[in-house]
């Protein structure tokens, strides 16, 4: 059964709260005197130890299930937003809408096509509202989805994993953190990178991660 909102959200800025002081003393506590924000010490850390991720149960905007393991074997960029924000959202959907055109243009959908899925964390975007705001990023539901998880209380595990902080604010409003997250055909979280990512930008971490892959492949058994 889905949490009533009002329970939701206070259990989300609980435990979302918690994580951003964590994520503020992973800064201190792995990256001294290398990095000055929890942002940066994040990213460096999914970099050398790609993050597996848990089987969570999705829908996208036409109410069809899914999870990400759904996607093993091709790469996946995933964003996190809701269809009421009016700052970083937009500029996260305007980055995916430029790669999805520009998956388009260079090869056919096929298995090692880039996949594109923008997962709310508002408990109020349905499928329907999530189908009307993809309409306004050409967004096809096949190349790129816009989805939420089934039930709520796999939100936070799915948070966590990802390193995304969610705080209700004023108005039904929320203040979060937002990246491209590349997930690579192992299906951990390998790579992530600004949420206005040029897709030049976003071929470079792909190929550094097929790379970084490929050598671990060889590396020997210890």
């Amino acid at each position: 059964m889905r949490e009533p909102l009002a329970s939701w959200l206070r259990t989300a800025a609980t435990s979302l709260i918690i994580g951003a002081g964590g994520g503020g003393l992973l800064a201190l506590g792995t990256d001294t005197f290398r990095v000055f924000t929890s942002e940066q010490a994040r990213r460096n850390a999914v970099e050398r130890a790609p993050r597996a991720l848990p089987k969570v149960a999705l829908e996208d905007q036409d109410g069809r299930p899914f999870d990400l393991a759904a996607y093993h074997g091709r790469p996946v960029a995933v964003s996190f937003m809701y269809t009421g924000c009016r700052s970083v959202c937009p500029l996260a959907s305007q980055g995916f809408e430029r790669l999805d055109r520009a998956e388009w243009s260079r090869r056919s959908p096929g298995d090692g096509r880039l996949q594109l899925i923008s997962l709310s964390f508002d408990p109020r975007d349905t499928p329907d509202r999530l189908r009307e705001y993809a309409s306004l990023y050409r967004a096809d539901g096949r190349g790129w989805r816009f989805a939420r998880v089934r039930e709520m209380r796999d939100l936070g595990l799915l948070l966590r994993t990802f390193g995304i902080v969610v705080i209700p604010a004023p108005g039904g409003d929320f203040q979060h953190n937002a990246a491209v997250h590349l997930v690579d055909a192992e299906g951990r979280l390998a790579r992530v990178l600004d949420p206005d990512a040029a897709p030049d930008q976003v071929d470079r971490a792909l190929a550094d991660m097929a790379s970084t892959r490929n050598l671990a492949a060889k590396a020997p058994a210890r």
